[in-house]
């Protein structure tokens, strides 16, 4: 007679994909003061053009070839003006990398920043006419 044994892991299979680690990617470099916005790769921004939502825009997340692989993610933010790049990139990949860590049970090795613009920031007046 043979028994059969289900092992399972804590943690549970790894069964998520880019898409979703892109999307807690992304909220957590939004939070980071002197963000303005990420930046979609051309191939988001073809696929949102033809009403596909994608989630985690402006992230690229690439998985190691085995579980037990490391994960490294890109962010594309635009800054606001007058803060100061190296200062707010250092906060987005501490940000990124423990989030991602946190809430996914992923090792990430490696959260690299490519700041594409610089903007300036909104001014208080300017948006209440906006939503008005």
């Amino acid at each position: 007679m043979s028994e059969n044994i289900v092992s399972e892991s804590i943690k549970g299979d790894r069964s998520m994909t880019q898409g979703f680690v892109a999307q807690y990617a992304a909220e957590a470099a939004l939070q980071i003061d002197g963000v303005a916005e990420l930046v979609p790769s051309f191939a988001v921004a073809l696929k949102e053009k033809a009403g596909v939502v994608h989630e985690g825009k402006g992230v690229r997340v690439v998985f190691g070839q085995t579980q037990n692989d490391i994960t490294s993610i890109t962010v594309y933010p635009v800054v606001f003006y007058g803060k100061i790049i190296p200062e707010v990139a250092w906060e987005i990949q501490e940000r990124v990398k423990s989030d991602v860590e946190k809430y996914t049970g992923l090792d990430v090795e490696s959260v690299d920043v490519y700041v594409c613009g610089v903007r300036e920031p909104v001014q208080e007046e300017e948006q209440q006419e906006v939503e008005e």
